[in-house]
């Protein structure tokens, strides 16, 4: 699976197959619940009104960033120039790739490191270094394990949440040609044993580490990474040259706005206190320091997120990538990530992925909702989720990129919507054949016009007058 060709246009296709996806279907299952309960847990710990205190901090600060975006970023670029590092500014992601490439070309790179940073997927940098001959090394458990796999990640906090046990231990075997076949690999500790033996030799052998970064902060230049390995440390202490990979709106205005996200991070994505590691870069290596990387640089994105200042989707650009809208989804946890066919999945991918890439090609993942509006309960910066979905909706039928069928049963219920008295006839008309059809049956397995919903659960038959009806005779 490819980031450059999106496969959002066959979401349909893609979700048919993941729900005929055993293993798939297994590893979900196995997913399910836990970080929902944990995020839950982690709310009562600290205490509920506590927590929505944060999250209302959370919201009033990225509004408040993001009407001062311009200013923000021009104060953060002046702090890492000061600390000796380098910005480079991308409006595109083959603007990120040029540079990245170009820097690990004159640090004479056959290896980098990697640590997990969703923008790299974005940009598909791993397969541009591939193809000009530079070794992508993912470090983080979840993202090595679909390297090997050659795949996308599932989840963005979880990249393989999708893989199974047996499924890693099969992939290790195949690529850890030192292996005994034999050999016991059918625990997660003898897996993440055998995971950290291998890379502990690639931190040593990379000349460019790449990280990506959960925040900026314009008062002092720094950039944040939060993870529970370790990897991301090394990734970027150990190589000569670092590279830092974010997006413009990750940016915070000082260390203490980047505590009060830290705060709402964690329990919102694992339903921890705080992640194991939370480590801040600034710069290059100085003279007194006893690690670090001689060069220091930040790739700042854009790719269409200036587009969204001002409209109806700005509210988008305060995710701080928890993951927790997916975790509560019903949608994503029936079909998984690779069904929505790009870099992000879940309630925040539906918004953000035609807002980068274009509803044409993102269309369709709008419409993967039911509207139970759970994204929006537990997003730790109250992003509208439900709402934004909605509004994509809209421009996908003024544009009449919906399918005919559906174009034109609104348009039919609109006709009747306009017209009352026609419109109460029809339903209660309605109401009538479907009893008749449905007579001694209570159920209908098969209806005419319906039968993408007949496919998989039966129609009840109505019972009773119509809602209209009753509401009338009750008031």
């Amino acid at each position: 699976m490819t980031l450059h060709t999106p496969t959002t246009p066959r979401f349909k296709q893609n979700s048919r197959d993941a729900l005929a996806n055993e293993n798939l279907q297994s590893a979900l299952r196995s997913a399910r619940n836990g970080f929902v309960g944990k995020r839950a847990i982690a709310r009562e710990k600290i205490g509920v009104a506590e927590f929505e205190a944060l999250r209302d901090r959370g919201r009033d600060l990225k509004d408040h960033v993001l009407a001062n975006l311009g200013d923000y970023l021009e104060a953060y670029e002046r702090e890492v120039t000061a600390s000796g590092g380098h910005v480079h500014w991308a409006e595109t992601a083959e603007d990120a790739r040029a540079i990245v490439f170009d820097i690990c070309r004159k640090a004479g790179a056959k290896t980098v490191n990697k640590g997990k940073t969703m923008i790299s997927e974005e940009c598909g940098i791993n397969a541009h270094l591939a193809e000009h001959g530079i070794a992508p090394v993912e470090t983080d458990l979840g993202e090595y394990i679909i390297q090997l796999r050659d795949e996308a990640p599932s989840h963005i906090i979880a990249p393989a949440v999708h893989v199974t046990v047996p499924q890693v231990r099969e992939e290790f075997l195949k690529a850890h040609t030192h292996l005994a076949p034999d050999r016991d690999l059918s625990g997660l500790d003898t897996l993440l044993r055998e995971a950290r033996g291998v890379l502990r030799e690639k931190y040593f052998q990379a000349e460019v580490g790449i990280t990506g970064a959960n925040m900026l902060i314009a008062e002092t230049g720094q950039s944040i990474i939060v993870t529970n390995e370790g990897n991301g440390d090394l990734s970027q202490s150990l190589p000569r040259v670092h590279i830092v990979m974010a997006s413009i709106e990750k940016i915070v205005p000082t260390l203490e706005d980047a505590g009060t996200v830290l705060r709402i991070l964690a329990r919102s994505a694992t339903g921890q206190d705080a992640s194991v590691y939370t480590t801040f870069s600034q710069g290059p290596r100085r003279a007194e320091d006893p690690d670090g990387p001689e060069e220091y640089h930040v790739v700042l994105l854009d790719n269409g997120r200036s587009n969204m200042l001002g409209t109806e989707f700005q509210d988008m650009l305060r995710c701080i990538r928890c993951g927790a809208c997916m975790n509560h989804c019903p949608i994503y946890q029936t079909v998984g990530g690779h069904a929505y066919g790009w870099v992000y999945p879940g309630p925040m991918g539906a918004v953000l992925t035609p807002s980068l890439i274009g509803v044409e090609q993102g269309g369709q993942l709008p419409n993967a909702s039911t509207f139970c509006g759970r994204c929006e309960d537990v997003c730790p910066m109250r992003i509208p989720l439900p709402k934004m979905m909605r509004h994509w909706r809209e421009r996908e039928f003024e544009k009449k990129l919906t399918p005919g069928t559906v174009r034109t049963g609104l348009g039919l219920w609109a006709f009747f919507a306009r017209r009352p008295r026609l419109y109460r006839l029809g339903t209660r008309a309605g109401m009538a054949a479907l009893r008749l059809m449905g007579r001694g049956r209570g159920r209908l397995s098969r209806l005419p016009l319906a039968g993408g919903w007949t496919a998989s659960r039966d129609m009840p038959v109505p019972q009773g007058d119509t809602f209209m009806a009753q509401w009338k005779a009750k008031r």
